[in-house]
């Protein structure tokens, strides 16, 4: 099962306002600690929402809209993401629950989702064999 830890931004975020070298270095060993568990796919901080670019369908079958950030529903802006592999809800709950508060002062937010597993969106056995086939394609480059 794959969860995505989601950091929502702040204020401070949203500025570009990054992280003390204190609170850098403890997500670091957080970090460490999921690969060492052999769980984690990827972690990374985003630009402020400044730097986005949203793209939005207006209409069905409509042409694609490019709006620049900033984007004023700050409560939804995400400010970073990690991206875990576990066997079970609960133990996605207790990764995240040990995630240092990450944007510090106490004002740190993280939104736990389940991703979708292509057996979830689709019975098309044609369509779940070329999705496994491409995360394989993507492991063996992101080995080399």
């Amino acid at each position: 099962m794959r969860f995505m830890m989601i950091v929502k931004a702040t204020q401070d975020s949203e500025a570009g306002v990054g992280p003390s070298e204190e609170l850098f270095a403890a997500m670091m060993r957080y970090n460490e600690e999921l690969a060492k568990a052999g769980v984690l796919l990827a972690a990374d901080g985003l630009h402020p929402s400044s730097n986005g670019i949203r793209i939005s369908y207006p209409e069905p079958g409509g042409k694609p809209k490019v709006v620049d950030g900033p984007f004023t529903e700050s409560k939804e802006i995400i400010a970073g993401y990690t991206l875990i592999e576990v066997k079970s809800r609960e133990e996605a709950i207790e990764w995240a629950m040990r995630m240092p508060d990450p944007h510090g002062f106490g004002e740190g937010q993280i939104e736990l989702r389940q991703v979708f597993e292509a057996p979830e969106l689709t019975h098309n056995p044609e369509l779940i064999a070329k999705e496994a086939e491409l995360r394989k394609q993507m492991e063996r480059l992101n080995k080399s």
